[in-house]
């Protein structure tokens, strides 16, 4: 009988290579860096606070200072104590306020509020910053206000630089003979948006942002430090361009969050 051929030797196994541990190293930080961070984070937190307390404080001390006054001595807890209460004159001003608004509301509070309206605008200079204060404020303090309807993207002062500003309303005239829809847009100033220039723009040319109005304030008062992610980054017009000529198409990625005002 013929014997099968042996088969050849197995080669002997290999060692197994140990794994070579990894070390990190992460980087040391000195002790000025982590007093600068803590020190950033500390004014972060607390300034707003602060700043807040501050006007506050500066305010109520402004009002007691003139409507303290107001209460006779008898009946002006100051008088008897060592030190001065803050907040008197703020609540003698709320009660004041409160009792005038009681009185104009009856019959007899009516009839003195249109004759004192018709005395006032008879007085060249006097009607035209009366009736413009009251105006104002009426509209502001009415519960149906929308004072600042929508924050709204405008062309100024010159082509591809927008500017953020507030739609307060809209009116129809007539421009170069034809019937034109113009938006009423107010542009604050930076940090104060009290002051700034009132436009009327026409409706294609103004782009509405999905910002509430409270957001679009906080963006104006800080210049641009307190603003969303996506205004960062950029403001994606419905139709891809940026301004009212053909421009480069933005990445469809892109959140459509400005559209056209209708």
């Amino acid at each position: 009988m013929n014997e099968p051929p042996a088969s050849p030797p197995r080669p002997p196994p290999a060692a197994e290579e140990s794994p070579v541990p990894i070390q990190v190293v992460m980087p040391r930080i000195g002790f000025s860096a982590r007093w600068r961070a803590y020190l950033i984070t500390g004014l972060l937190v607390t300034a707003p606070a602060v700043f807040t307390f501050y006007v506050a404080w500066v305010v109520i001390r402004f009002v007691d200072s003139r409507a303290a006054g107001l209460i006779p001595p008898v009946y002006n807890p100051n008088t008897y104590l060592p030190f001065s209460i803050p907040g008197i004159g703020v609540l003698v001003l709320l009660a004041l306020l409160t009792l005038i608004g009681m009185v104009t509301t009856g019959y007899l509070g009516r009839v003195i509020t249109r004759t004192t309206d018709r005395m006032l605008a008879r007085v060249p200079f006097v009607r035209a910053i009366y009736g413009a204060t009251k105006q104002v404020m009426e509209t502001i303090l009415s519960t149906n206000s929308t004072t600042f309807r929508q924050v709204v993207l405008i062309e100024y002062p010159r082509r591809e630089m927008w500017s953020v500003g507030f739609m307060t309303g809209s009116v129809r005239t007539r421009l170069r003979g034809q019937d034109e829809e113009m938006v009423n847009v107010f542009l604050p100033s930076t940090p104060n948006p009290a002051m700034g220039y009132l436009m009327f723009v026409p409706r294609r040319d103004v782009i509405v942002l999905d910002l509430p109005v409270e957001d679009g304030i906080k963006l104006v008062m800080s210049g641009g430090i307190v603003s969303p992610s996506w205004l960062r980054e950029h403001v994606a017009l419905p139709d891809g361009t940026s301004g009212s000529e053909p421009g480069p198409a933005l990445p469809s990625r892109t959140p459509q969050r400005g559209r056209r005002a209708s």
